[in-house]
């Protein structure tokens, strides 16, 4: 990847005022990431929603670059890079965040576990004047289907330890639907993460550091096909790193990260890895 080095203010004035980006992470997804950009696109159109879908074809060695160059000639809004090795998810997700275009940035995953109206509901809040909006599985109107038993139950015991934690009613903080404004991505740098702990550490350095957020009911579906990329014995630890990081700067750091965007003329934007 080309290391660009400039403020913050700068990367932050470069996104498209009018854009809605949605980053998509893909590892090995040629028998999901046709259909997947394809029914975002439809609904993001239905909608009159302006956007652009970034694809990061996260080393794949099956046939998902193929699939990902035809719908790129297909589809004018859609695009894709190739994230350099390592291959993982927040690496993946990262150099998404780096290239993004719009000035609102959506994570939706491959497999086509998240509903594109759903994209498109978060979206509206955004317009409504939020920094942030986070979909929750287990809120009313949210929903799952076909969550694996142990990981539901991990997935529960979790969030409430999170939410336990930090004080608030939120309860699906690991949940990596959610969508931010270009200047909250600004103001959450320098991202730690580099797995599925990312998912992670962005909400949560976003409500420690004071932006706003929405939380809206969501549907998740298991994939149909492949093989889930979540470890749970590999991210046992990383999760409790960023959790303890975010809770040190909650209660030590006194505000001293907490939107400080009259800073940003003067503070380098690089993307490392």
């Amino acid at each position: 990847m080309t290391i660009e080095i400039q403020t913050l203010a700068e990367w932050e004035k470069a996104g498209d005022p009018d854009m809605l980006s949605v980053v998509i992470p893909a590892h090995n997804e040629e028998g999901h990431i046709a259909d997947t950009v394809r029914s975002l696109v439809d609904a993001l159109i239905a909608a009159e929603i302006v956007h652009e879908i970034l694809v990061v074809n996260d080393n794949s060695v099956d046939q998902t670059e193929e699939v990902l160059k035809q719908l790129a000639k297909e589809l004018p809004s859609m695009r894709y890079v190739n994230n350099p090795p390592p291959n993982g998810f927040g690496f993946a997700v990262r150099s998404g965040l780096a290239l993004f275009a719009g000035d609102t940035v959506a994570v939706v995953m491959a497999d086509g576990s998240d509903s594109p109206h759903d994209v498109v509901t978060l979206y509206r809040k955004i317009q409504e004047g939020y920094d942030c909006a986070f979909g929750s599985r287990f809120v009313r109107g949210g929903k799952v289907e076909d969550y694996p038993w142990p990981k539901l139950i991990l997935n529960r015991l979790g969030n409430l330890l999170i939410s336990c934690l930090f004080l608030f009613r939120y309860n699906d903080i690991t949940n990596a639907f959610k969508m931010y404004r270009r200047r909250v991505i600004a103001g959450l740098q320098p991202l730690l993460a580099y797995h599925f702990n990312l998912t992670v550490e962005l909400p949560l350095k976003a409500i420690v550091r004071g932006y706003s957020y929405c939380v809206v009911p969501n549907t998740w579906r298991n994939r149909k096909e492949g093989i889930s990329k979540f470890k749970i014995r590999e991210m046992g630890s990383r999760y409790l790193f960023v959790i303890f990081y975010c809770l040190i700067e909650k209660w030590l750091s006194r505000d001293d990260y907490r939107d400080n965007h009259h800073l940003y003329r003067d503070k380098l934007q690089v993307w490392h890895r």
